[in-house]
């Protein structure tokens, strides 16, 4: 199968990423994933892994973990989701993304699994992550890192047996699909605790916390609290780089450098330092010099991401009231700029009202737009109506006219911030880069 063909079978899957209304515990579940799993021998299953779930910064605490990993000379995969341009950003090992010739001939060994299975209605993720557990057992690798599509519980990560699993913090994501609480939200991430396996979780609400707490219970989990068991501590941070300090369960890591910005992302990094010294019970040693260069090298796209300057341009992927708040904090903290100008686009399914009561206040002019996920892509005019006050509100057809808009309108000393969902990000990133 080549590539382009690889593709359209692919896309011949739901995809659930691209889609607003679906029942949540109807599409979802391990059964699939598992059989369609044992059919291509359960390469999962022969690889060290680690699992992180959570609703902020799990991507970017997948990428922490994974570069410190290969900083310790470890063959490793990572696994991600959404990409942001190309599907193969979602499969990576050691820094290269899986080839395109790879895609193709490792979907075909899924397809052969598939019509196997013909009564069964699999997902596109379901099947990716199937290719993403063939692409690493293929390639040896000594750890897998894996990043939870939604929620965690009934996630097709979640047949993993992983050495810990990780939960970043939770906040209200998906309502209609996790629960309306906290404590439910939790409850479906803190799915991918597993019996005797140690969790490390980022500080939460005590809602959340106290339903991890119960469940590690319940699991027989040690459970490690960034905050109680391990800390951390910035001391500054400018528009080029972090510069923190974080105390460990076993060792104290003085004056790193992180390219990451942002004092959420400080905390990430606490969380991924004490998932690999987790890996100790193991027998698995990872040096505070190996911490220290994967920490000073990793690289995650789109988050606070800089990628122009005169004036700044900012890509990062907030798409809830919480990730809006620490990116308006961390804006006003790090950059300095006369004028903001916002080009934000939304999913009709995310919080959109308290995304816009956290960046409309540090916004001069709004530039509203949509990405081209027309299932799920809220109107620029409804984000415009929402929009109370006398902030100037510009309505795009989509990102390229947004950022042909902007490029007009801000001089060198403002700002330019690309934020509210990552397809829009992802769009904007491909058209920037193309520049």
């Amino acid at each position: 199968m080549t590539y382009k063909q690889a593709l359209r079978y692919l896309d011949s899957f739901v995809d659930y990423e691209k889609k607003n209304a679906y029942d949540y515990r109807k599409s979802f579940g391990l059964e699939r994933i598992t059989k369609l799993c044992a059919l291509l021998g359960d390469p999962q299953n022969s690889i060290k892994s680690i699992h992180v779930a959570g609703t902020k910064g799990k991507g970017s605490t997948s990428a922490i973990i994974y570069s410190i990993l290969r900083s310790a000379g470890y063959r490793t995969g990572l696994y991600t989701s959404p990409h942001l341009v190309s599907f193969r950003e979602r499969i990576r090992v050691d820094d290269c993304l899986i080839g395109e010739s790879d895609i193709g001939r490792l979907t075909g060994i899924v397809k052969a699994a598939v019509d196997k299975m013909p009564c069964e209605l699999f997902s596109f993720f379901e099947l990716y992550t199937a290719l993403a557990y063939l692409y690493f057992k293929e390639k040896n690798v000594d750890f897998a890192v894996y990043e939870v599509g939604l929620g965690g519980r009934f996630d097709a990560t979640n047949i993993i047996k992983p050495l810990v699993s990780v939960i970043t913090p939770i906040s209200y994501e998906h309502m209609d699909k996790l629960g309306t609480s906290l404590s439910k939200i939790a409850f479906e991430k803190g799915g991918i605790i597993k019996d005797g396996v140690t969790c490390v979780s980022s500080p939460q609400a005590k809602e959340a916390e106290d339903e991890i707490k119960k469940i590690c219970r319940e699991r027989n989990s040690v459970l490690i609290l960034v905050g109680r068991d391990v800390h951390y501590k910035e001391l500054r941070a400018n528009e080029k780089r972090e510069v923190f300090s974080v105390t460990g369960k076993y060792d104290r890591y003085r004056d790193l450098e992180m390219n990451l910005l942002g004092s959420h992302q400080v905390m990430n990094a606490a969380g991924a330092i004490a998932a690999v010294e987790t890996l100790r019970k193991h027998g698995i040693v990872i040096s505070s010099d190996a911490v220290r260069k994967g920490i000073a090298g990793v690289r995650w796209e789109a988050r606070l991401e800089v990628v122009g300057i005169a004036p700044y341009l900012i890509l990062d992927g907030a798409q809830n009231r919480s990730s809006a708040n620490v990116l308006s904090a961390a804006v006003r903290k790090i950059f300095k700029y006369i004028k903001l100008y916002l080009i934000l686009g939304v999913s009709k399914d995310k919080d959109i009202e308290g995304i816009l009561e956290e960046l409309v206040p540090i916004s001069d002019v709004i530039i509203a737009t949509k990405a081209n996920v027309p299932d799920r892509a809220l109107e620029p005019e409804r984000i415009k109506g929402l929009i109370s006050g006398e902030k100037e509100v510009v309505i795009t057809a989509n990102v390229k006219e947004a950022i042909d808009k902007v490029r007009k309108l801000a001089g060198q000393e403002d700002l330019i911030l690309v934020t509210g969902s990552l397809f829009v990000v992802g769009e904007a990133r491909a058209l920037i880069m193309q520049k």
